[in-house]
């Protein structure tokens, strides 16, 4: 999802938050979403917008009791699609060397369950044997 569908998601999603002035809408960046690569200015550009768009109704919702938070996932999320098309690269990154999915829900979860006091914005989720 990119900015537009993002958009879209934040405006219904909201709707059905604000009148509790409660709840989280977290979305799904990438190492995009902070600079550009050659021949990724479509990609780069929309994860960038996502991540503006996450900050901006972060500002104006989060004092009506909404927690908006934007994960920047870089890396390699281990899992059975990159495992079958190309088991080769997984198999060099070695143990660790992806995402693990279960590892990733555990982290969303606990920014879903912060104190309002303390709430994490924006979130950085990647293997320690990323290079980065």
């Amino acid at each position: 999802v990119c900015c537009f569908g993002g958009f879209l998601t934040a405006q219904a999603a909201i709707a059905q938050m604000l009148p509790r002035q409660r709840g989280s809408l977290f979305f799904t960046g990438a190492s995009g979403s902070l600079r550009g690569r050659a021949n990724f200015a479509h990609f780069a550009s929309a994860k960038a917008g996502l991540r503006n768009l996450a900050q901006s109704l972060a500002r104006e919702f989060g004092p009506q009791g909404l927690h908006i938070a934007h994960f920047i996932i870089d890396g390699v999320i281990d899992g059975q699609m990159i495992r079958e098309r190309f088991p080769e690269f997984v198999e060099q990154m070695g143990a660790d060397g992806a995402l693990n999915p279960d590892a990733i829900a555990q982290t969303v979860s606990h920014i879903h369950q912060q104190h309002p006091s303390a709430w994490s914005h924006e979130v950085d989720l990647r293997p320690f044997k990323e290079n980065w």
